[in-house]
């Protein structure tokens, strides 16, 4: 990192108001560290900062690269995405990657002029590394220790412009022994340079961070691809690409649908080969949707985002509630064959597997009761699980016991009705 760059870590206790919670301290920060004139803050958990730095190389959720071979114009197009992105509701330590010059001593030889007296640009470059760096000629053994001797000019010869525009270099023009100084051969003066170049896939970028507060995630990004898009002209050769957590959930979020899609088709196969026909197993992949109002709902009411660990709590939630509609559902088969009536066997299997689908919701749901409270480091990963989790219970329970009971009932009348009509026709 640059000089410029200061990391402090600092370890919260919430013992003396245990009631403010992990982001409204953050940002109270943020808005403390706002008065302080001429720097730019970054307020984060010190494990977020270290994941988003492994993502996207920079201590931010969300980064916006932008890519090209000009260094100039590349920081014109930061500041323009940098005051676009301020302008966000949600978007908050908003910061553009700083091109630091500091100076530097430039050395560009006069190929004419060195050619006439008889030094190549390599000689000549090759002897003020010499100068400057040193070179290591030989080890000296000191007891069992050894030590590299490496020869260069004094200090006083290289503390400076002029020090070092008055280097010798050999001349073979001049005869032997023939010397010139350094600035007859090259033109040597400061220079302001760049203090670090980043690259990128052998590109050079610059790139603006900024973290999501009071907003999700996705909202606060689409907004920014849009203002982008309309405001900013990208030069030929230059292109944007997003990265951070942005980039790493939609990543998750694919693989979890592509995942999930998968696993609903081989369930949808297996209940078949359980049951022997698609109306029943689509009967018990009716839990899925019942689940999924009473999770969504859950996250609404809580404030919480659809984030990764949401769409993990909602798979986790399918397997618990499509494993009390194959309850259900295979008791109901069970009663049919034992010969009792359609009623008898909606009602008595109904009641009968009360108090399992009861006990597995009430154990799942006392598992995750405990996440939603305290404000212990990681529990705002885990949170929207159980939020999802709980909420998908409550819904998913009832409504498998009102829900998947009247449509087994009307499914199976149907079925009879079917039966006695084919009945009717072949005698």
């Amino acid at each position: 990192q640059p000089p410029n760059f200061s990391e402090f870590d600092v370890l919260l206790n919430f013992d003396n108001d245990p009631s403010i919670s992990a982001d409204e301290l953050l940002r109270r920060i943020r808005v403390d560290v706002a008065e302080i004139p001429g720097a730019v803050f970054n307020v984060g958990q010190f494990i977020a900062h270290r994941m988003d730095e492994v993502q996207s190389g920079v201590r931010s959720q969300v980064a916006v690269k932008i890519f090209g071979s000009d260094l100039n114009v590349l920081y014109q197009l930061g500041q323009q995405i940098q005051k676009l992105a301020a302008g966000v509701a949600g978007a908050v330590d908003v910061n553009l990657e700083q091109q630091i010059r500091v100076p530097q001593i430039s050395i560009r030889v006069d190929r004419d002029r060195a050619a006439r007296y008889g030094v190549s640009a390599g000689d000549i470059l090759r002897d003020v590394e010499l100068y400057l760096n040193g070179e290591t000629v030989s080890k000296i053994l000191e007891s069992q220790r050894s030590f590299d001797l490496n020869v260069r000019v004094a200090e006083a010869a290289r503390s400076g412009v002029t020090a070092v525009q008055d280097l010798l270099i050999d001349a073979p023009s001049l005869g032997a022994g023939g010397k010139l100084p350094l600035r007859a051969l090259a033109a040597v003066g400061v220079e302001d340079k760049p203090y670090i170049i980043n690259r990128e896939a052998a590109t050079r970028r610059v790139v603006v961070g900024f973290n999501v507060e009071g907003k999700d995630l996705g909202t606060v990004i689409g907004e920014t691809q849009t203002r982008i898009a309309a405001q900013v002209k990208l030069p030929t050769g230059y292109y944007i690409e997003y990265g951070g957590q942005f980039q790493s959930q939609q990543e998750a979020n694919r693989v979890l649908t592509g995942f999930g899609a998968l696993a609903v088709f081989v369930a949808l196969i297996l209940l078949y080969q359980a049951f022997g026909n698609f109306r029943e197993a689509l009967l018990v992949l009716l839990n899925l949707p019942l689940a999924m109002i009473g999770g969504v709902v859950s996250l609404f009411l809580f404030g919480a985002d659809m984030s990764v660990a949401a769409v993990i709590g909602f798979i986790t939630l399918f397997g618990i509630a499509a494993r009390n509609g194959i309850i259900l559902v295979s008791h109901y088969n069970q009663l049919r064959g034992e010969g009792k009536s359609l009623d008898d066997v909606v009602t008595q299997g109904t009641l009968d597997r009360l108090v399992p689908v009861l006990m597995t919701a009430a154990t799942a749901a006392l598992g995750l009761v405990p996440l939603l409270w305290g404000s212990a480091v990681g529990k705002e990963l885990e949170r929207p699980l159980a939020q999802v989790v709980l909420g998908g219970l409550v819904t998913s329970t009832f409504l498998n016991m009102v829900v998947i009971p009247t449509l087994y009932r009307q499914i199976e009348l149907r079925r009879e009705a079917r039966a006695a009509r084919i009945a009717a026709v072949s005698a």
